[in-house]
């Protein structure tokens, strides 16, 4: 695929001059002037290289690419002016991060040459983002893989915890949801090393003998020194870890820590997993949120207030009873799902995905499961 550049300059006689010279080279979009080069940038990008001339009328080229530094941040920013001030140089690099300086009159080939750094420089950094990325979803995806077959109660649990932060997430704005949503999947990994009994007790809210306290109150570090070596998933790994920190900064870990310097993700996870306790120990929602009213200091107002949003909205559920075969992408299983024999094989409070599908079909095949299956369907997106 051919690379595709953009030239912004207030002058269209240049603009066309950069057509005629570079057009068998590369893809080139042009812009007359500062506003023009942005509304290419939102309509046409991604570019992999993205050239202005520093002196324009209303918008000049350092203000013009440190917008373009928001906007695309792939995309590599080469200033081309005929004023070579060390200064303007200077604020250029700083404020929008030039990858090169060049001046007039520039001749075509060190142009090129600037473009083709441009370009490689390009590939580079959308190379390394990519492998991040496949990283990150492969380790997520194993990690997730590991937990529903050593404990489905606890991938149960990350389940119900991930959908509620992810619902807060959206009624406080929050910019990136990704990270929340991940760490309450992954809050629960910590649970692979406590025994089947200890996490049945926990399961079912029953009492928990010292020695198992003691080992449910190691989960959330043992899970963040799983993650925080895994790429970007460095800060998810500092929200688990405080996943239990009272909003007045009691609880775990035990630090100065509270308030706003909790993490954010952190104080929506207490929030969350507490919810979860008191219903999984037989509390309705409006019982359980009340519960929760009464621990002062423990949680932040503002998220505990949006989870009464989220349980209102919520609120607006068709219980279903169906067959294996009706049970489709989006449902939510409003009760656990068992093997033919009693085994537990998917935990209550899941959203239902091709996973999950897949793996239902499966054991329904092989061992048989219990069916009729009971879901819920949002009433905003009724299923058919």
């Amino acid at each position: 695929m051919t690379p595709k550049v953009l030239f912004v300059d207030d002058d269209p006689n240049i603009l066309a001059a950069y057509q005629r010279q570079l057009r068998k080279q590369y893809e080139i979009d042009t812009a007359l002037a500062g506003e023009r080069g942005l509304e290419a940038v939102a309509k046409s990008g991604p570019y992999a290289v993205i050239v202005s001339d520093l002196k324009m009328p209303g918008m000049n080229g350092i203000q013009f690419l440190s917008r373009v530094r928001e906007m695309a941040p792939d995309s590599v920013r080469i200033m081309l002016t005929g004023f070579a001030q060390l200064e303007t140089a200077i604020e250029a690099v700083n404020e929008g991060n030039i990858f090169r300086f060049l001046t007039k009159p520039c001749p075509p080939e060190n142009l090129s040459r600037a473009l083709d750094s441009g370009i490689e420089q390009y590939r580079l950094i959308t190379a390394e983002r990519e492998l991040l990325e496949q990283t990150l979803r492969g380790s997520i995806k194993v990690l997730t893989q590991i937990l529903s077959l050593l404990n489905p109660e606890a991938l149960g649990r990350s389940s119900r915890i991930s959908r509620y932060a992810r619902e807060i997430g959206l009624v406080m704005k929050f910019p990136e949801t990704w990270r929340l949503e991940t760490a309450a999947m992954l809050s629960q990994i910590g649970f692979i090393l406590l025994p089947p009994e200890a996490l049945k007790k926990i399961y079912h809210g029953q009492q928990l003998t010292a020695e198992e306290s003691q080992l449910l109150d190691m989960h959330p570090f043992i899970a963040a020194d799983l993650l925080k070596n895994i790429p970007r998933l460095e800060s998810v790994a500092r929200i688990i870890a405080y996943q239990e920190k009272r909003f007045d900064g009691s609880g775990l870990p035990v630090d100065s820590v509270q308030r706003e310097e909790i993490p954010w993700g952190a104080r929506v996870l207490k929030v969350s997993l507490d919810f979860d306790t008191l219903q999984t120990a037989g509390d309705s929602k409006s019982k359980a949120i009340a519960q929760l009213k009464q621990r002062p200091g423990w949680y932040d107002p503002a998220v505990l207030t949006a989870l009464e949003a989220v349980i209102w909205i919520e609120g607006k559920f068709e219980v279903r009873v169906i067959p294996l075969r009706e049970l489709q992408d989006n449902m939510i299983l409003d009760d656990d799902v068992l093997t033919a024999a009693g085994v537990l094989l998917i935990a209550k409070g899941q959203e239902v995905n091709q996973l999950i599908r897949k793996r239902l079909f499966n054991f329904a095949e092989t061992e048989g499961i219990k069916e009729p299956l009971q879901v819920l369907v949002p009433l905003r997106e009724k299923l058919s």
